[in-house]
C-alpha cells in the first residue's frame, strides 16, 4: 500500500511539473506576432486542461489556479475573470445540489426504493429493472449523476447483503455495473440531470448566442435515452446472467421495510409538491420565459421557508463547493478566450478546409462527432472538462461549414456522458468501483458492447427522428 501511494505521488508530481513546463513554453515561445492577451490565455487553457484531465491536484484547486493566473497575467479585465460566476448555470447547479440535499433529508428516496422492490423485487429481473427505472425517475429531481450515484449505491450494497450472494457473483456485478451504466444514461434526456448538459447549453449561448430550453433538450434526446435504457440494460444482463432467479426473502424484507415507513409524512408531501411544481416550471419554460435557474432557486426557498419548508437552511448549505469552482472557472476561461481573441486564433488552427468540407455534410459529421467524442472521453475522463474543451471547437467548425451548431453540440454532449469502458470516465462508474465489488475488468466487455450500441442508437436517432422533427434538414 505504501509503495502504491509513493508511485502515485511520483506520477502526480511528474504530471504537475510537465504541465507547468508546457504552460511556460507556450507562454514564452509562441511567435511574437501573437499578442500577450491571446498568448497568455491559451497558455492558461492548456495548463488547466492537463490538470483537470489528469488531476494531479484536486479539480477545485485547479479551478482556483485558473482564476489566479488570469488575475496575475491580466490577459483580460477583472470583470471577465469572474464573469463565469455570474452565469445562470452556476446558480442552477447550486440550486440543484441544495434540492438534492432537501430530498435526501426526507424518506422519499427510501420509500421509492422499497415501494418499487416490494412490487418488482420478487425476481432477480424485477429487482434489476426496478432499480434501473428508479435511477431514471430520480434524474428529474436530483441533478448531477454523481449525486444520484452516491445516494443509490448504499441501497445497492444493502440489497446485495440481504440476498447473501458472494462478492464475485454475477448478480453482484449485474447490480453494480447496471447501476453505474443506468446512472450514466439517466443524465441524457433531462437538462438538469447532468452538469455536462448544463455546460453544453451555456457554451452554446456563449459561443453561438443560441439558447436551448429544458423542453427542447428533452424533445431532442428522449428517444436516445429510452433506447439506451432498454438496450444497455439488456447488454449488462446478458453479460452477467444472475445465478439465482428469485429472492423471496429480499422481497419480504422490502415489503416489511416499506410498511414500516408508514404513510407519507407531511415533509414528504411538501417535498413532492415542491418537486412537482419545479418540474412543471422547467418543462413550461417556453411559455413563461423563466430560466431553469429560477425554478431551482424557488424550490430551495420553498424547502427552507417556514410553513412550506421541511429542512433547516444551514443543512441546505452543505454543497460541493469544488464543483461550483470548476464550473465557474471553466466558464470564466471561455469568456476570456473570446475577450482576448484567443478563440479566433484557435479556430484558424483547427479549421483546415478538408475538415470544414466534412462538416458541411451532416450525414458524415454526426457519426464522426459521436465517435470522436467517445474516443476523446477516454483520454479526457472528466465529463465537464471534455465538454468545455470540445464543444467550442465543434461550434466553430459547424458555423464555418454552414451546419447548425446546436446539432453538433447536443450530439457531442450526449456522447460525452456515456462513458462505459473505463472506471474513471464517469462518477457513477467511480462510485460503483469504489465499493470493491467490481473491477475495471468487469466493466470491459459490457462497456465495449454498450459503447457500440450507444453509437448505433445515436446515429439511428439522428438520421431518422431528428430529421422528422426538423432538428436538422
Amino acid at each position: 500500500m505504501a509503495e502504491y501511494k509513493a508511485r502515485h505521488q511520483v506520477k502526480r508530481w511528474i504530471t504537475l511539473i510537465s504541465a507547468t513546463v508546457l504552460f511556460l513554453a507556450v507562454l514564452f515561445l509562441l511567435p511574437e506576432s501573437i499578442d500577450w492577451s491571446a498568448r497568455s490565455t491559451i497558455s492558461i487553457m492548456l495548463y488547466a486542461l492537463i490538470l483537470w484531465a489528469f488531476a494531479p491536484i484536486p479539480i477545485g484547486l485547479t479551478s482556483v489556479f485558473v482564476l489566479m493566473l488570469l488575475l496575475l497575467l491580466k490577459p483580460v479585465g477583472m470583470e471577465t475573470v469572474f464573469s463565469g460566476f455570474a452565469s445562470p448555470a452556476i446558480f442552477l447547479i447550486i440550486g440543484g445540489m441544495m434540492m438534492a440535499i432537501g430530498v435526501n433529508h426526507t424518506l422519499l428516496i427510501k420509500r421509492m426504493t422499497y415501494s418499487l422492490l416490494a412490487v418488482m423485487g420478487k425476481s432477480t429481473k424485477g429487482i434489476y429493472i426496478g432499480f434501473t427505472i428508479l435511477m431514471q425517475i430520480q434524474a428529474f429531481f436530483i441533478p448531477a449523476t454523481a449525486v444520484r450515484a452516491t445516494l443509490m449505491m448504499p441501497i445497492v450494497s444493502n440489497i446485495i447483503e440481504e440476498t447473501g450472494v458472494s462478492k464475485n457473483s454475477n448478480f453482484s456485478k449485474l447490480m453494480y455495473i447496471g447501476s453505474a451504466f443506468g446512472g450514466n444514461i439517466s443524465g441524457v434526456a433531462v437538462l438538469t440531470a447532468a452538469i455536462g448538459n448544463i455546460l453544453a447549453v451555456e457554451i452554446l449561448r456563449l459561443y453561438a448566442d443560441v439558447s436551448i430550453s429544458y423542453l427542447q433538450w428533452f424533445i431532442y434526446t428522449a428517444p436516445i435515452w429510452i433506447l439506451l435504457v432498454i438496450v444497455v440494460m439488456y447488454i449488462v444482463w446478458k453479460c452477467y446472467p444472475p445465478e439465482v432467479e428469485t429472492f423471496e426473502n429480499l422481497h419480504k424484507e422490502m415489503k416489511n421495510k416499506n410498511n414500516e415507513l408508514g404513510k407519507l409524512t407531511l415533509d414528504e408531501k411538501k417535498c413532492m409538491a415542491i418537486l412537482g411544481f419545479t418540474i412543471i416550471l422547467w418543462f413550461t419554460e417556453s411559455l413563461h420565459g423563466y430560466h431553469p435557474t429560477f425554478a431551482a432557486l424557488l424550490a430551495v426557498i420553498l424547502m427552507a421557508l417556514p410553513g412550506t419548508g421541511f429542512i433547516e437552511w444551514r443543512k441546505l448549505l452543505d454543497v460541493n463547493f469544488g464543483m461550483i469552482l470548476l464550473l465557474g472557472a471553466t466558464l470564466s476561461l471561455g469568456y476570456s478566450l473570446i475577450e482576448s481573441g484567443a478563440i479566433d486564433l484557435l479556430e484558424t488552427l483547427v479549421s483546415p478546409q478538408g475538415v470544414i468540407d466534412v462538416f458541411s455534410n451532416p450525414w458524415l459529421a454526426i457519426p464522426i462527432v459521436i465517435i470522436l467524442s467517445q474516443v476523446y472521453h477516454l483520454g479526457v475522463t472528466n465529463v465537464s472538462t471534455a465538454v468545455i474543451t470540445m464543444l467550442p471547437v465543434l461550434i466553430s467548425l459547424s458555423v464555418q461549414a454552414g451546419l447548425d451548431p446546436v446539432v453538433m453540440s447536443v450530439t457531442s454532449a450526449v456522447s460525452l456522458l456515456l462513458g462505459f469502458l473505463l472506471v474513471v470516465e464517469t462518477m457513477p462508474n467511480v462510485v460503483a468501483h469504489s465499493t470493491g465489488r467490481v473491477t475495471q475488468k468487469d466493466f470491459l466487455w459490457p462497456g465495449i458492447l454498450a459503447t457500440l450500441a450507444s453509437i448505433v442508437i445515436m446515429v439511428l436517432v439522428a438520421y431518422t427522428y431528428w430529421r422528422w422533427i426538423g432538428f436538422w434538414p
